[in-house]
């Protein structure tokens, strides 16, 4: 019979860092359900790659003095092993930068230019250059990103649109008919109330103010937007053109699922399905939106000194014990938390306690009692039928548990079937049937149960630590590498030889602990003292040397706010009416962008009480509040204690 086809892709990897632990959750997760996937009978396509464009890149390309592509190059080769080093079973790596897909991205583009879905205008807004992205004031959180809390720059320039809004109708209509498409419900509500209902905004998908990017075909001082660029990555490595779509496309796309992070769903469940909708293709069939992975309770930054890299995580612990801890931390739909202390801990009580000490005393118990034989089962009671009940029950479960994408829930499931058969070993004590010629039909029953049920558990964990499993099965001489070979309890091959009893895991020593919270701190350390260089050298010089007597003649006062609005011929200028201790003055001031009239009256400042009046846009201006230079160009007040009095000298 012929398998059904099932493709699964992964958020592609920003190639402007090596990503952490937390980045890599997408790959590692996609993977379990593939080799689920594969277990099951489907045909599986697993994509995942590198996203290669963008200014980010080429700023980070010109601080180390090299191109942008040798600096890809480098980032997505040192990606491509951190996954290889997790096992990540992908069946095409793409690459944003390879012939074919820019080529693609081309075509995609001419065609919705063609029939009117892209046209030229002019573009200004806030861009945060970590999300490679454009935010509108309102949008803004704080004057930051809202997305990552980073500084934003102004940016204006010309732009090509996608008619986003032309498709309003058609993505309400599509959220209503398939409530399931999106991944936790939760996030589905979110994106429907918070960016579909109150109304789609055509979006800038080009930008002319940097070249590392696929140039628009008919305007190549345009490149396309980097975001645009990696999304078109899931049909483009599958061949995809918008008149002649490959085998390959036609045969997996109708069954499609992206596992991705929270924080890109706005850009996948809106923007991408928007865009396929213009390109008349097909949509996917289903979005998992995972939460983050954090250390701890922040987020993951190298600013911060607290990222883990999985590569480090592996040549210390191994692949599987990465692997089971990052998919037995993550929760449905809340935040998860890593830790070096519940790593320990996990990897101690899980993988060497439970696990590892059932298959190798079990294992051992065969080799000392029956020469390493496996003898057929005779005399089996109710403590047998209900491992057995347990095993069967197990596969049901886990599999369910795969389809919700309840990850954790289904790693826990093959952990509780490993308790259960530790608990068996407890029921049955084989040691004291060892003892008595007259048990050992019973004791070659009881041996038979264990290691029939580590085949099932060695079974359900291939998804998630594949190379401990071929351990296992190695260790018990026998595999299982479908469902359909779990359907019935006893498939274990009586008469069979085990091999020898070797340890899967050895414990961690709890001390080393310390070792690593101090490599922590120290990376927190060195993280700090690295911010803080980077904003000196942002600092403006310090201006030419004066005098005391300089100084002196500027009268910097105390003054309360008790009035402002907007200069109605200026977009920049706000008037300020303050208390000055002597009456009242007005002020004219260029902070109109930062600041609203409401947010300042009643504030205390500092001001030049002797600056000579200047008239601005027909206004007198008696004077000027001091404010500070910010890093992305806007300006802060400098607020004073409001218990100083109106007209203080500050000296």
């Amino acid at each position: 019979m012929e398998k059904k086809p099932y493709l699964i892709t992964t958020a592609i990897a920003y190639a402007s860092k090596l990503p952490h632990i937390g980045n890599l959750y997408d790959h590692v997760c996609a993977d379990a359900i593939a080799r689920t996937r594969r277990m099951q009978g489907f045909d599986v396509f697993f994509l995942t790659g590198t996203d290669e464009h963008g200014l980010k890149i080429e700023e980070e390309a010109e601080k180390q003095g090299i191109t942008p592509q040798q600096h890809v190059d480098k980032i997505s080769g040192e990606i491509r092993s951190e996954l290889d080093s997790l096992f990540i079973s992908y069946s095409k790596f793409i690459r944003t930068t390879d012939p074919e897909h820019e080529k693609a991205v081309q075509r995609a583009f001419d065609r919705l230019y063609e029939q009117g879905d892209i046209y030229k205008s002019e573009y200004e807004g806030w861009y945060c250059l970590p999300c490679e992205s454009f935010f509108t004031e309102v949008q803004l959180k704080d004057g930051r990103c809202p997305e990552c809390g980073a500084e934003v720059r102004k940016a204006k320039e010309e732009a090509y649109y996608f008619r986003l809004s032309k498709y309003q109708k058609q993505l309400e209509e599509f959220f209503e008919q398939n409530p399931a498409f999106i991944q936790p419900e939760s996030r589905k509500n979110e994106m429907i109330n918070n960016f579909i209902k109150p109304g789609l905004q055509d979006f800038c998908i080009t930008r002319s103010s940097f070249k590392w990017g696929i140039p628009v075909d008919f305007d190549p001082k345009h490149v396309v937007y980097v975001w645009i660029d990696a999304l078109n990555n899931y049909i483009t490595a599958l061949g995809y053109d918008p008149d002649h779509p490959s085998d390959t496309y036609n045969k997996y796309w109708d069954n499609c699922v992206h596992i991705i992070g929270k924080d890109i769903l706005r850009f996948h469940s809106v923007y991408w399905v928007a865009w396929l909708m213009a390109l008349g293709a097909k949509l996917p069939k289903q979005i998992f939106a995972h939460p983050w992975l954090l250390f701890g309770e922040d987020k993951m930054s190298k600013s911060k000194g607290n990222v883990i890299y999985a590569g480090e995580m592996v040549k210390r612990f191994g692949a599987d014990a990465t692997r089971y801890y990052m998919l037995s931390e993550m929760p449905f739909a809340a935040d998860g938390s890593i830790s070096y202390e519940t790593f320990i801990d996990r990897y101690n009580t899980d993988l060497a306690n439970t696990l590892g000490n059932l298959v190798n005393r079990t294992v051992a118990m065969v080799n000392k009692y029956f020469g390493g034989v496996v003898g057929a089962p005779s005399d089996k009671n109710e403590t047998d039928a209900d491992l057995e009940q347990k095993c069967l029950e197990a596969v049901s479960k886990m599999q369910a548990h795969i389809d919700a994408y309840r990850i954790a829930d289904a790693v826990d499931d093959v952990m509780s079937l490993a308790r259960r058969a530790n608990k068996y070993i407890d029921e049955t004590t084989p040691w004291v049937l060892a003892k008595e010629e007259s048990s050992k039909p019973r004791l070659q029953t009881v041996l038979y149960e264990l290691i029939e049920a580590i085949r099932f558990i060695a079974a359900l964990s291939s998804p998630f630590i594949p190379e401990t499993a071929e351990k296992i099965f190695a260790q018990i001489n026998c595999r299982a590498e479908s469902f359909d070979s779990l359907a019935e309890f006893g498939g274990y091959p009586a008469g069979n030889k085990v091999g020898d009893a070797v340890p899967l895991f050895a414990r961690i020593d709890p001390k080393i602990l310390d070792e690593l919270v101090a490599e922590m701190e120290a990376l927190k350390a060195k993280a700090a003292a690295e911010k803080a260089k980077e904003e000196a050298a942002e600092l403006p010089p310090i201006g030419e040397e004066i005098t005391i007597d300089d100084f002196a003649k500027v009268d910097l006062r105390v003054g309360k706010i008790i009035a402002c609005e907007k200069v109605k011929r200026s977009e920049k200028l706000l008037k300020l009416t303050l208390e000055d201790g002597f009456g009242t003055r007005r002020i004219l001031s260029g902070i109109a962008k930062w600041y609203k009239p409401e947010d300042l009256v009643g504030k205390t400042v500092m001001f030049v009480a002797n600056l000579k009046p200047a008239k601005l846009c027909g206004e007198m201006s008696e004077g000027m509040i001091c404010a500070a230079d910010m890093p992305d160009g806007s300006a802060k007040v400098c607020f004073l204690d409001g218990s100083v009095p109106a007209g203080s000298k500050i000296r």
